[in-house]
């Protein structure tokens, strides 16, 4: 490094007086020079990084004081005065780091260069892990904000998805026991060991918001327990508010930079996810619209039941279920159940809820999705079970009225049958807008809008993984442009789509079109119903019913082609 700087000032000395040293100098050493300017660059910023960072911080412990100075509780407030400077201070520093990384990284390196994608690659990658470490570091709303993010296929690169996934919903911290004991005591009134027969300390499962303890009543049922994390309530208001004020203070600096609408989305659910009682309704709810809305499938979708007098804002007693998670393909099949069946079953029981129940678990990644066989069930005679899907975790449901609901039938049903004119017309009522509706299309289904409006039988399958990123970071400011116009409902059936199409990923492990048939279908129905409900004559009524016997005949053909097709590959394997 002293003699690539030797050379830099023997330049600076020599300027004006041989022009073509300094050419001959610039093209052999253009990488120590682009180092040195880097350097230069980040040595001159790194003043302001950190008047971002203490000023964010500075403005932070006064949102996190008027926070806590609401409160009653004295060794509470002065735990938090201790405790929200430093989650703050973390995450300024992070946030400015990140920033100003991006900023001037790519300095100087041209647009479609090898070198450029390759110091990218290291960039997102580098910057993935910080973000990383902060959320494990702060914990609790901040592994929210990291879940999120790594759901975001349509939005960030792939190193920060695939960075997120990892860790963020299989290795969250825990609580200790103690902090379990001080939770169920003061919920229940009493100890762990004195309010059940039995309490496992060590839990079986840790997300951002709780953990899992296995338990058995003193009637002997075995049971589930699920403890709120302390710091959770204790901290959650100063966090989306020091969140939100960081977010907004580097979306001044980098307007590029703009996930307000991300911080606003999940302060608007956390708070719902909080309270387990609701969550315990939720529940109840998701398992009755299935007795009533869809009892072809009620059977094959089931919800552990809840214990009410165990039960409070904060801790959550249900039923114990055995079973694999739904992407647990080893233990999928010692348990007799085909993965194209349990794929099968994902797809119709979230199409009934989005386009039929109008009432969405929004949060149905693999964690929350078990699989055992159906109770009763009889094996067939290749010793194959039916399959039950288990739903946990119901904190994070979102109801769609009926326009909504609606609408978004109408649109996928377009979708499905590559109707670009009805495909159009639906974004347009989310307000997609003209400029923007093949982006909420391609986000939707992750294909390009040549292939969303192919008239092909298997125009929405994926083949390939680059089909997953065709919106990526060059088209930043469009999606965030586009993400921002549509309603918050909209964005997490999005998540949800994405959620859904990871699990039928890991379960069938190749391109599928049945999961596309199963949502065109009850997409269709719903669309039919509708109609049928505002119907007025009986004109109206027989062109309602030429329109269903339509549809009918063009599923039946699209099944047709789907089987053509897999005998052909079959053939070709």
């Amino acid at each position: 490094m002293l003699h690539s700087s030797r050379y830099l000032l023997r330049i600076r000395r020599q300027k004006g007086k041989k022009d073509t040293t300094h050419l001959w100098l610039t093209v052999v050493f253009p990488e120590k020079i682009h180092r040195l300017t880097n350097m230069a660059v980040r040595r001159s910023i790194w003043p302001s990084k950190l008047k971002l960072a203490f000023a964010a911080t500075a403005l932070g412990c006064g949102v996190g004081a008027a926070t806590i100075a609401n409160s009653d509780d004295p060794a509470t407030s002065f735990k938090l005065c201790t405790a929200i400077p430093l989650r703050l201070f973390r995450l300024s520093v992070t946030a400015a780091t990140i920033a100003f990384d991006y900023e001037y990284s790519l300095m100087g390196l041209p647009e479609g260069s090898d070198e450029r994608a390759k110091v990218k690659h290291e960039l997102h990658t580098r910057n993935a892990r910080r973000l990383e470490e902060l959320c494990f570091k702060n914990g609790g709303i901040y592994i929210k904000l990291g879940q999120h993010v790594g759901q975001l296929e349509y939005l960030v690169p792939p190193e920060y998805t695939k960075t997120m996934r990892e860790s963020m919903l299989n290795k969250c911290p825990t609580s200790t026991y103690d902090q379990v004991c001080k939770v169920v005591k003061k919920e229940l009134g009493g100890t762990p060991e004195e309010i059940f027969d039995e309490f496992d300390p060590v839990p079986i499962a840790s997300a951002s918001l709780a953990q899992v303890h296995v338990a058995r009543t003193h009637e002997g049922q075995k049971v589930a327990v699920k403890v709120q994390h302390t710091h959770m309530t204790d901290t959650a208001a100063a966090d989306f508010a020091t969140v939100e004020m960081i977010v907004n203070t580097v979306h001044r600096f980098f307007p590029s930079f703009d996930y307000r609408w991300l911080v606003d989305e999940v302060r608007e659910t956390s708070p719902k996810e909080l309270d387990f009682l609701n969550e315990a309704k939720n529940n109840v709810k998701c398992m009755d619209n299935f007795r009533r809305l869809s009892p072809h499938i009620a059977n094959y979708v089931y919800a552990p039941a809840i214990y009410w007098t165990l039960t409070t804002s904060r801790l959550l007693t249900m039923e114990f279920i055995e079973g694999a998670q739904v992407d647990d393909l080893k233990s999928i099949k010692k348990l007799g159940i085909r993965p194209h069946d349990i794929s099968t079953l994902v797809s119709q029981t979230f199409a009934e809820m989005m386009f039929k129940h109008g009432f969405v678990h929004c949060d149905p990644h693999a964690a929350n999705l078990l699989v055992r066989a159906l109770p009763s069930g009889r094996s067939s005679i290749f010793g194959r079970c039916k399959p039950q899907l288990v739903l946990l975790d119901h904190g994070l449901y979102k109801e769609l009225d009926t326009y909504t609901r609606t609408n978004y039938a109408a649109l996928w049903k377009a979708l499905v049958f590559a109707d670009a004119k009805g495909i159009k017309e639906n974004c347009m009522k989310f307000g997609a807008g003209e400029d923007l509706y093949t982006f909420f299309t391609s986000i939707l289904t992750m294909k390009p809008w040549e292939r969303v409006i192919d008239p092909s039988v298997d125009h929405l399958v994926i083949r390939d993984q680059s089909d997953l990123q065709i919106y990526g970071p060059e088209y930043f400011s469009q999606v965030t442009e586009l993400l921002q116009r549509l309603p918050r409902v909209i964005l997490l059936m999005m998540k949800t789509n994405d959620c859904l199409r990871s699990v039928n990923n890991a379960l069938l492990q190749r391109p599928s079109l049945e999961s596309f048939l199963i949502i065109g279908k009850v997409s269709s129905k719903a669309v039919i119903e509708e109609k049928l409900s505002h119907a007025k004559s009986l004109f109206s009524l027989i062109s309602i019913w030429f329109e269903e016997i339509s549809l009918k005949i063009r599923f039946f053909i699209m099944q047709l082609a789907l089987w053509v097709l897999q005998f052909q590959k079959s053939l070709s394997l």
